[in-house]
């Protein structure tokens, strides 16, 4: 098996007498999609804030590429190639569509001293993977829910990441924008060329409560719950497990491999 490209190591964060992540380990190998599940309030957004570099734990180390980024800025971790999206989504509204892009992708340290037709052009081609190249001129504040949510994640691919988070893509969509936000992940995983951007088989972790749409597209589930790992294992493994039946599911969750 190859080194893991990021392992978290023990990772605790405490405010006051409030644990909110409780010795969180696990490790994320090349290639792989991982599901972060759990009830709600279980810790799986401060995980990820963690991971981008927007809280610093009480204790733990977050180790990306073998580098020790625990506590980094969020803006050298994005360089390093780890970008997250939001649950919230939270746009430039007054900003064409194409300019968010623009401005994201300004973040990576790599992008800085380029040419803005050539990030113009970058930020095309991702608006373009997500399939909303054609509103590029649009306001932001025009989109729908679900177009802000294909934003959100070309934002993120415009800075060409290796590790990409997101959390919660299919929160308040419908099933035909469900589908098409699951079409983009599947395209992102596979790696390739989209537009003059080109992507290796990017790895992923994703924050989910749709677990049937979840479960078709992942390689491994972690389960957390009260702020600790309750279950690590393949998407069956994990829906049928009875803690974790109990704790979050409340019944086997049935899919189907796409």
């Amino acid at each position: 098996m190859s080194e893991p490209l990021l392992e978290v190591k023990g990772l605790t964060k405490k405010y006051g007498g409030l644990t909110a992540l409780n010795n969180v380990s696990f490790s994320l190998y090349p290639g792989e999609i991982v599901a972060l599940i759990g009830p709600n309030g279980a810790g799986k957004t401060t995980l990820l804030h963690h991971m981008m570099g927007i809280l610093k734990p009480t204790a733990g180390k977050i180790i990306y590429k073998g580098h020790d980024i625990t506590g980094h800025h969020p803006w050298d971790i994005v360089g390093r190639g780890l970008v997250g999206t939001f649950q919230v989504v939270k746009p430039f509204r007054h900003m064409p569509c194409i300019m968010n892009v623009v401005v994201a992708s300004l973040v990576s340290r790599k992008k800085r001293g380029e040419w803005t037709k050539r990030m113009e052009t970058r930020a095309r081609d991702a608006l373009e993977f997500v399939g909303i190249a054609d509103l590029a001129l649009e306001r932001a504040d025009v989109l729908s829910h679900g177009d802000l949510k294909r934003l959100e994640i070309a934002k993120a691919i415009a800075t060409e990441p290796e590790l990409l988070l997101l959390d919660e893509p299919f929160g308040g969509l419908n099933p035909a924008e469900t589908e098409l936000i699951a079409n983009s992940i599947r395209r992102l995983h596979k790696g390739g060329r989209f537009g003059r951007l080109h992507s290796e088989e990017m790895s992923m972790v994703i924050v989910e409560h749709k677990l049937a749409e979840l479960m078709r597209i992942v390689d491994r589930v972690i389960v957390l719950n009260f702020g600790e790992v309750l279950a690590i294992g393949s998407p069956q493994e994990v829906v049928n497990d009875p803690q974790v039946i109990k704790a979050y599911i409340g019944k086997e969750v049935v899919f189907h491999a796409s």
